[in-house]
């Protein structure tokens, strides 16, 4: 078994060797028309993990994995899964059905999205050769993708344990496994669809597990998964990147926005801009926008459409800053933000490392920037210390202009809905904010979640299995048939692919 040191060793005297031996994705002994593709796609030079992963995942061995967003992952376990689909299948004919031969499991649709695009940049023509299984899409369009004989699934853990559930897809022939960002998933309570899922896949199967961080608990658990594991540890994913410059600024609450104004008007690049709350995102975003700035939101109440457009919409510039909360930002695998922007104060370090390791990515450098109110310090200095990090501390200018968030009750406002001419008393308008406010919140449409993040249900069978899942959360794990589902709402509705001659 190779140690975490071996690897490391090997990787520090590549890079030290020199550009004449650095390696290269042509170096790794793999087919002509792979390195062909790589090359077409512009992928020339491995990242550490990929040099690390990729030799001995080509010899079939199991990998364990330490490496965090962005630094090349997805090729690590992409390029050894095409070598090996390449050399003993073909794709699927109409004559002709493969069995599903490779699953990607990851915690968010928009990482599984990301990861079926690089599929698609290195099998440009076997699109239907790799099919995506997460919640928040149609269930149809997913059935028909199965039915014409994918090789690879790339699925998240709820909609693909409810699959399993009823039936409609089988595992049973895969031999290549990946479990990406398992911290991620742990996080978000998928642990026992996990279990269900890697039950239905066979013993005998090579798995590859990645982890940003690998803790007791989560070694304890992947240790059920893989076999005599390679090991390789890239960088400290415990805290933060050195090519990213911490600052801090000591601000007021009403003044946040107006020192967010100030650096977007003083500094260059896209600002990615984290908010505790779904409603406090919204809220930063609409009034960026009236700043004149191009923004938008993403968390957890945004349907799939408007957090791909969005993300879309951040990664090619047409907005420059993107407002997220910690639980949608997992989503987000881009490689050039220049700014990541604490506007609130992360619950925990973990979350700071998170957070901030969305940018000075890829050799780059980034600048990551907090805001700390006065009563708050105790609390910066202490993941200061937990981090063992510096913040270069600043005071923001004391004459920024100040937010209004809270104006005084109008007593005699009447609102748009009472009849034209209507006089209403004090009381009267007061009444009618109140059954207004009173209406919002329970249609769900004002307030934070408490539960962002984790898997939500509508409802639950006996034994605490869930059904009717929201497609709208941000793990895509929609578990049970839409509504809308034209073969019926239940599990029962359909023929189950045994029952359907497959």
């Amino acid at each position: 078994m190779t140690t975490t040191l071996e690897v490391s060793e090997q990787l520090d005297s590549t890079r030290n060797a020199g550009p004449i031996d650095s390696p290269v994705f042509t170096d790794f002994n793999i087919s002509g028309s792979l390195k062909s593709r790589l090359t077409s796609a512009g992928f020339i030079t491995p990242t550490p993990v990929q040099s690390g992963a990729i030799p001995p995942a080509l010899e079939g061995r199991d990998i364990l994995a330490t490496a965090s967003t962005g630094t090349g992952k997805t090729l690590s376990f992409l390029v050894p899964i095409l070598e090996k689909l390449d050399a003993t299948s073909t794709p699927s004919t109409r004559a002709k059905r493969n069995p599903i031969r490779a699953l990607i499991l990851l915690p968010t649709r928009e990482l599984a999205m990301q990861v079926l695009e690089n599929y698609a940049k290195l099998m440009p023509g076997a699109r239907q050769d790799a099919v995506l299984i997460c919640g928040g899409l149609s269930e149809n369009t997913q059935f028909d993708n199965l039915d014409r004989g994918p090789r690879l699934v790339v699925a998240t853990p709820g909609r693909l344990e409810d699959f399993l559930r009823r039936r409609e897809i089988d595992l049973s022939k895969v031999d290549m496994f990946v479990l990406d960002e398992v911290d991620r998933m742990l996080d978000m309570g998928f642990l026992p669809a996990i279990r269900r899922i890697v039950t239905a896949v066979p013993r005998g199967r090579q798995t590859m597990c990645y982890s940003a961080t690998l803790d007791a608990n989560i070694q304890e658990i992947v240790r059920d998964y893989v076999k005599d594991p390679v090991r390789i540890q890239i960088g400290n994913t415990s805290k933060p990147s050195d090519r990213v410059e911490l600052r801090a600024f000591t601000v007021m609450q009403d003044q946040k926005l107006g020192l967010l104004n100030q650096m977007l008007g003083e500094e260059q690049g896209s600002f990615l801009v984290f908010s505790r709350t779904k409603h406090g995102a919204d809220r930063i975003a609409r009034k960026l926008e009236k700043l004149g700035h191009d923004t938008n939101a993403i968390h957890g109440d945004r349907s799939q459409s408007q957090r791909t457009s969005a993300l879309k919409g951040f990664a090619t510039g047409k907005h420059r800053v993107l407002v997220a909360t910690d639980v949608a930002a997992r989503g987000i695998d881009i490689s050039d933000i220049a700014h990541v922007v604490n506007y609130d104060l992360p619950n925990a370090s973990e979350d700071f490392v998170h957070r901030i390791g969305r940018t000075g990515r890829a050799g780059a450098k980034g600048v990551a920037t907090t805001f700390v109110m006065p009563q708050e310090r105790h609390e910066a200095r202490k993941m200061e210390r937990e981090l063992n990090i510096k913040f270069g501390w600043r005071e923001a200018d004391k004459n920024l202009e100040k937010e209004e968030r809270n104006k005084p009750l109008d007593l005699n406002f009447i609102p748009p809905s009472a009849a034209a001419g209507a006089k209403a008393s004090g009381l009267e308008s007061l009444l009618a904010l109140e059954t207004r406010s009173w209406r919002a919140d329970s249609e769900g449409k004002a307030g934070p979640s408490a539960n962002e993040g984790r898997p939500s249900f509508r409802g639950r069978r006996k034994g605490g299995r869930p059904q009717g899942q929201s497609g709208h959360g941000t793990g895509g794990n929609t578990s049970g048939r839409s509504s809308s589902h034209p073969r019926g709402g239940n599990s029962g509705s359909r023929p189950t692919r045994g029952n359907r001659g497959r």
